[in-house]
């Protein structure tokens, strides 16, 4: 059993750190926030993801999973630290590494044993190499370091299967040593490991990210085209499918990706080619799809509303995507502005999102609880997230409750035989 201190309890640390404690290592997770370490020693999960709260109870009442604010206490005698703080997006598109280097200076200070430093966090090539060299030139005991590159391959929703039974665990070390222990530590999980150096760990991440990103916003483009010239983008998603060189995942189009990865890892990278003198056109490209993506259902709604004044506008859907209740970079948050600015009268649903979605408009919209109340005498409906709740609304629904039931679906969720009694616009067919 190994000592494991894992910094950060959000998407990636959190769930790292619960599921090395599931593979039975001793785990301490730490974040500054008091009041998030007291939830969790009550067993409330900050975030809503999956089998995570019952796997945190669990461990914790077994007595291999435990939180604190107290990082002296968490580091000092670790085995490992794992760093999975947040790299957000600073305003030119760069990734944020402010927290990545306070936690290397908080470790740099209390090591007192020597340890292996893994990032876990999302970071710009070469950035394992600046944290090595930073804690050494800050260490205050005399320890060996070596810093790792271990990045994580999860999808909100999905977090802890996919960590569990990983596609594969990417291990980045610059020294045999490192390498091993790494191994060793992942012993138990029955995945392919992929063994490079640092730099190339690092890449992997974001050429991963944003090789699904490029899959995504190319779907879209050709759904847009699709409409021009009279295709079903579903069909040709469909015949493209079974070329194992193409695979049948993210063909799906739709209004655009959201979270906490695509948008911000294609930026980092496309900003940090052009530091290098290089521009990723396809990158670019991607980027720019998924920028105008966001607005399609809009624009489209412009065929039939000049203004959204006075309009009672139904929206089904605020999260970025199903099983989860992030709001980052979700569609919702670039139409509803725009909508609320006009004078519409917003009813909106979700089953898991409301919450986060109160903070940024508390009284500005009206929230059900269930997505026929927001249906009830709207104008027209836009749907942002494809929830079962949503995808359960049977046609007829929107023709009963609704005042003029035109419906603007930015997720395909119906076909478009079974809603022809109704104004209908979908993505791409």
């Amino acid at each position: 059993m190994y000592k494991v201190a894992v910094a950060g309890t959000g998407y990636v640390g959190l769930v790292a750190g619960v599921c090395f404690a599931e593979k039975g290592q001793d785990v301490i997770c730490v974040d500054i926030d008091e009041k998030k370490i007291k939830k969790m020693e009550e067993g409330i999960c900050p975030i809503y993801e999956q089998d995570l709260e019952g796997m945190m109870r669990k461990n914790y009442n077994e007595g291999r999973l435990h939180y604190t604010t107290d990082y002296k206490l968490a580091y000092k005698d670790a085995d490992f630290i794992f760093i999975g703080v947040g790299t957000p997006e600073r305003k030119d598109g760069s990734a944020n590494l402010d927290y990545v280097f306070e936690v290397s200076k908080q470790i740099a200070e209390t090591i007192e044993k020597d340890c292996i430093i893994v990032i876990k966090s999302t970071v710009p090539i070469g950035t394992n190499d600046e944290i090595e060299k930073f804690i050494k030139e800050n260490l205050k005991h005399n320890v060996n370091i070596e810093v790792a590159s271990n990045p994580e391959f999860l999808a909100q929703g999905t977090a802890v299967r996919d960590t569990l039974n990983a596609s594969r665990i990417v291990i980045g070390t610059e020294s045999k040593f490192a390498e091993e222990k790494l191994l060793d530590l992942y012993k138990n999980f029955d995945a392919p490991k992929v063994l490079t150096n640092r730099r190339s760990a690092e890449m992997i991440k974001y050429a991963s990210n944003d090789f699904l990103a490029l899959k995504v916003s190319y779907m879209n483009d050709i759904a847009n085209l699709c409409e021009a010239v009279g295709a079903n983008v579903e069909d040709v998603a469909k015949g493209m499918s079974y070329d194992s060189r193409i695979g049948d995942k993210f063909l799906k189009a739709g209004c655009g990706y959201g979270g906490s990865c695509f948008p911000k890892d294609t930026k980092a990278l496309h900003y940090l080619a052009q530091q290098g003198g290089y521009e990723l056109k396809t990158v670019k490209a991607a980027i720019e799809v998924n920028k105008n993506q966001k607005l399609i259902l809009l624009k489209k709604a412009r065929n039939k509303f000049k203004s959204f004044k006075n309009v009672n506008v139904a929206i089904l859907g605020l999260t970025f995507k199903p099983g989860t209740d992030d709001l980052r970079e979700a569609p919702s948050l670039e139409n509803i502005p725009i909508l609320l600015e006009e004078g519409a009268k917003i009813k909106a649903y979700d089953p898991i999102g409301v919450e986060n979605y109160k903070k940024i408009y508390p009284n500005e919209i009206e929230y059900t609880k269930t997505p026929q109340e927001a249906l009830k005498n709207a104008n027209v409906c836009f749907i942002f997230t494809e929830w079962n709740e949503i995808k359960n609304i049977k046609p007829e629904e929107y023709t009963k409750l609704m005042k003029t039931p035109i419906i603007y679906d930015g997720r395909n969720i119906y076909s478009l035989n079974e809603m022809k009694d109704v104004e209908y616009y979908s993505i791409g067919r």
